[in-house]
């Protein structure tokens, strides 16, 4: 008997102390003060850096508004060739900022994944000090389930007693489950933030790829610019000649357009007797899905104070091949020789047409029938060339889409 009650007066103690001890531990992970100190200086070292890369993307966010606001300011005033120049010049020092701005943006990015990674450590090595004591827990109760209930209740003083004992084993079991499940929560929780903060990384990488070629885009227009320089000696008054010839050929080739799409769709739809109709699935690129140089109605179009842009530049090689983007009929087609304004116009059912600008080359006639994937032409662009028209922002495609007659978003209609 005295055996039996020394074995159960020492099981009893071993319950407090293991008690105590998941008393003490039953609540992890709920703030920092559960790393230790080398976690904690390491991730306090993180923040400070991230915090530096928050400070030089505000200092930069700042001087790409001061190179915006200087290339608002000169876009307002009268084109001139020294105000075209230096937009282009503040345009390209706002590249260098915005690339730059990408990569601090990046460098900040892996810090906080690093900072991710440090205390997905942390909590997986208090998930590994949980599993442990759960263990010794079990173990606990696993040699309570081996000793009578007679005997537990000879060294409590009421069955009161008992059932408080044995319900302060199952909270504290209950307990430490929680707190394992909530760690693991948090691992969770943080290992997803790192796939986020990934994905991040990944856009940003590609978009320093869309700024660099932005970038080359800039110098490009700088290098066509010089050229012009060199075509009109340094004259203003040369320069404005040429500006006033690109609008006088925009104007007309606008005029050509609207009045030959009526013209074509009538006959279409005599010949037909009924309207043409758009029967593929939807417009191709007509040429090679690539950087795109302006947008439609692009703001920061360099001859904007002459005419709105209403389409969208490709950057396509001099001499790119041009695929027809629908099926249709050849509408109007204009050979720029000498350095004029080349383009053909398509026009397709459903009230829409194409019109591809800046064009070296022409393969179809007017009244044609074309197929999509066709090719049509070759692309131009190159100061002085055939088709370039008397400015240009370098090889690239003016690839417009009208809808009924009105110029609209070509990447609304594209894949």
């Amino acid at each position: 008997m005295r055996k039996n009650i020394a074995k159960i007066f020492t099981l009893v103690c071993l319950v407090c102390v293991v008690s105590a001890c998941f008393k003490a531990d039953i609540v992890v992970g709920q703030s920092d003060d559960s790393y230790s100190p080398s976690v904690n200086r390491e991730i306090k070292s993180i923040n400070g850096d991230i915090a530096d890369k928050q400070t030089e993307l505000k200092k930069i966010k700042q001087q790409q508004q001061v190179y915006s606001n200087a290339i608002a300011q000169k876009q307002q005033e009268k084109s001139t060739l020294n105000n075209e120049l230096a937009i282009l010049d503040n345009k390209a020092a706002k590249a260098e900022l915005d690339i730059e701005m990408v990569q601090t943006d990046i460098e900040r990015i892996g810090l906080e994944i690093k900072k991710t990674d440090v205390e997905i450590d942390n909590k997986s090595a208090e998930i590994d000090k949980e599993k442990e004591q759960i263990a010794d827990l079990l173990s606990l109760i696993y040699k309570r389930d081996n000793i009578s209930s007679l005997e537990i209740m000879l060294v409590n003083d009421s069955l009161a007693d008992f059932l408080s004992q044995a319900k302060y084993l199952e909270d504290i079991n209950q307990g430490v489950k929680e707190s394992l499940d909530n760690v693991k929560k948090m691992k969770n929780d943080l290992e997803n933030e790192k796939t986020v903060l990934d994905g991040q990384n990944k856009d940003l990488v590609a978009m320093k790829e869309d700024l660099e070629e932005k970038k080359l885009t800039f110098a490009s227009e700088q290098d066509n610019k010089k050229y012009l320089l060199e075509q009109v000696n340094d004259s203003e008054s040369q320069y404005q000649r040429l500006l006033a010839e690109a609008k006088r050929q925009q104007e007309q080739a606008a005029a050509d357009i609207a009045s030959m799409e009526k013209l074509v769709r009538a006959k279409v739809a005599k010949l037909n007797g009924s309207p043409l109709q758009f029967n593929d699935n939807g417009l191709i690129w007509p040429v090679p899905k690539n950087t795109i140089t302006a947008y439609f109605h692009d703001p920061d179009y360099p001859f904007r104070a002459i005419f709105e842009h209403p389409a969208v530049d490709i950057r396509a090689g001099q001499g790119t091949p041009i695929s027809a983007a629908a099926s249709g009929y050849v509408a109007r087609t204009q050979y720029g020789h000498n350095g004029a304004y080349g383009y053909i116009m398509l026009i397709h059912g459903d009230g829409l047409a194409t019109v591809y600008g800046h064009v070296s080359k022409i393969y179809v006639k007017e009244d044609e029938y074309v197929v999509q994937g066709q090719t049509i032409g070759l692309s131009g662009g190159m100061p002085g060339a055939d088709g370039s028209g008397p400015l240009t922002t370098g090889p690239h495609l003016h690839f417009e889409v009208r809808l009924n007659g009105i110029p609209v978003d070509p990447l609304s209609y594209l894949p």
